[in-house]
């Protein structure tokens, strides 16, 4: 057999950490359930799960690496001459599988077919499969048809539901790995992350937004064009809008099962970029009267 650390792909020092995670993804490329028109899996299983088998214990390991045992676990003829009077009575070593827990291949398989079944006990299901997609505010408020790529390069439309939000999961019925012995296939998991859009917030199922308004619009009122998810709408002002005012639109939140949020407009005062003249020569002579605004703070 070839040097087991060069059939896992890993280093002499690598943690028993890593040497698993290189033979679950090893033992899964190449299980022959999996490919059974590749006649040469089995033998690239074999060689993969013997190199694990000696790798994984920590005892059959150091020897390996001082050179006492060779790549299938023999003992070396130099080895054994220093080591016949230490060895156990009626001659020879035994070899064991994976102490130290690491855990044996056979627990290794269970666990990617799903469960505690030894590879060919019977029908098993395939493997799920995840992956994440990024989609818009808005796309992920209203639902909406998204092209997904699986992790085999498959490409297909996935109707999206309302209101999912950052982080929820989509289930792909039977698009994942194909089951083993005839069972039926996994599942693919579609993670949705939703892209912070520039000015709605959500807070549960509500949508909120901080809406620029003049001074003139503030102090007289006025209708303005609104922007929500569903598109623009008209809003009106009330005459006396303060900075901070909130204003409710019913029934402009994202949509759910119990019915659809509201959205929740904020006013903020919005000064002009740059030195107004009517402004500037209009606020040198008024001055307020009959209110404090800062009140109680200055007592």
């Amino acid at each position: 057999m070839r040097n087991p650390y060069d059939i896992l792909g890993v280093s002499r020092t690598a943690s028993a950490e890593e040497i698993r995670r290189a033979y679950r993804k090893l033992a899964k490329a190449h299980h022959p359930d999996l490919n059974q028109n590749r006649p040469e899996a089995e033998h690239a299983f074999k060689e993969i799960t013997a190199a694990y088998d000696l790798l994984s214990d920590a005892a059959k390991r150091a020897r390996f690496d001082r050179g006492e045992i060779d790549a299938d676990g023999n003992e070396r003829p130099q080895a054994y001459s220093r080591r016949h009077h230490a060895s156990a009575p009626g001659g020879g070593f035994q070899f064991t599988s994976s102490v130290g827990g690491m855990g044996g291949f056979e627990d290794i398989i269970a666990d990617m077919f799903g469960g505690g079944s030894r590879p060919g006990a019977g029908p098993r299901k395939g493997q799920d499969i995840s992956v994440t997609i990024t989609v818009d505010f808005v796309e992920a408020a209203k639902g909406g048809r998204h092209r997904v790529t699986l992790p085999d390069g498959a490409r297909l439309d996935v109707d999206l539901p309302p209101g999912l939000e950052d982080g929820g999961k989509v289930r792909l019925r039977g698009r994942g790995t194909p089951g083993v012995a005839g069972g039926p296939p996994g599942d693919a998991l579609v993670a949705v992350s939703v892209r912070p859009h520039p000015w709605f917030r959500r807070e549960r199922d509500d949508v909120h937004l901080d809406l620029p308004v003049t001074l003139h619009e503030a102090v007289f009122g006025a209708k303005v064009r609104v922007p929500t998810i569903d598109g623009h709408v008209l809003m009106t002002i009330p005459k006396g809008a303060n900075n901070g005012t909130r204003l409710r639109l019913k029934g402009r939140g994202i949509p759910s099962a119990g019915g659809r949020g509201d959205q929740y407009v904020t006013v903020r005062l919005a000064l002009p970029p740059s030195a107004d003249a009517a402004l500037d020569s209009f606020l040198r002579t008024w001055q307020p009267a009959g209110y404090a605004p800062r009140g109680s703070m200055e007592e």
